[in-house]
């Protein structure tokens, strides 16, 4: 029987502290604070090799620590400009063939800005590009890890659950990386509460299926906003901006998803990936 899955966005501080400087040594590190899933990150490109990728890899399958990776973050999907295209493919393909060494089962791909663009000729261009990006894959025998499609934090770019579920539903091999943090700072505090979650939940069932919605790729994570959307990564210490993940937790574990919950606070990511194991536990438990 699958589980839910939880484990932080890169290395935390305390990993650090510890006096831990491989990534090779954050699985087995993570698995004796409980956690079961590691997000390895290459957003400012990837610069891991494959001796090393594999090093992690192999500790991860040792300790039952599903990795993910997360792909550059200058990937632009709505763009339509040729050159632009042509390296986005090659940023995911240089992802795909990382993510084969590190066992890595899950893909974090954003949208892109929408730029001078119209709404709608952006989304046509996402996608355009996702399926070349896709036919890339394929043809380059690198399909092991899925494509998660990601909501976003700032309201100017593409990214929101509506858009990303519209993305999703074209293919099946796509799921959504649903960021309850960043869709908090792009509704101005509207996924607060586990009526905001059921919604999500209802909507995503409704356009990209139950059993794609049940096993969605997820990040958590406090975030400051303003009007324009999402400003900066928090922790969990704060009690300002939110989101809380309890009624995540809630809604999730009421529904009997098994998501993978990767949380992105500013430094403090494991010890509040623990917390919201516990939380979702002791919901499971009732």
């Amino acid at each position: 029987m699958s589980k839910a899955r939880f484990g932080p966005a890169g290395n935390a501080e305390s990993f650090a502290a510890a006096g831990y400087k491989k990534s090779e040594d954050a699985p087995a590190w993570l698995a004796a604070q409980g956690l079961n899933a590691y997000e390895y990150q290459c957003g400012r490109g990837v610069h891991v090799g494959a001796e090393t990728a594999r090093k992690i890899g192999a500790a991860a399958a040792a300790h039952d620590v599903q990795m993910s990776v997360h792909a550059p973050y200058f990937i632009n999907l709505s763009s339509e400009e040729h050159e632009r295209m042509k390296k986005n493919i090659g940023y995911v393909l240089d992802t795909a063939q990382a993510a084969a060494h590190l066992g890595a089962v899950r893909m974090v791909v954003h949208c892109g800005g929408q730029g001078k663009l119209t709404r709608e000729r952006a989304m046509r261009n996402t996608h355009e590009n996702v399926r070349n990006i896709l036919r890339a894959l394929d043809q380059a025998h690198l399909t092991g890890c899925t494509v998660c499609l990601e909501t976003m934090g700032k309201k100017s770019v593409l990214g929101s659950a509506e858009e990303v579920c519209e993305l999703v539903a074209a293919d099946d091999r796509l799921l959504p990386c649903i960021d309850f943090g960043h869709l908090n700072c792009r509704t101005n505090g509207g996924m607060s509460t586990r009526e905001d979650v059921a919604r999500l939940f209802d909507w995503m069932e409704n356009t990209i299926g139950v059993a794609r919605t049940r096993m969605l790729h997820a990040h958590f994570s406090h975030i400051e906003y303003n009007a324009k959307g999402e400003v900066r990564h928090l922790t969990f210490a704060d009690t300002v901006y939110g989101p809380d993940f309890l009624p995540v937790a809630q809604e999730s574990a009421a529904r009997g998803y098994t998501p993978v919950f990767i949380c992105e606070s500013a430094g403090t990511q494991a010890e509040d990936a623990v917390v919201m194991k516990n939380l979702f536990s002791k919901e499971i438990e009732k």
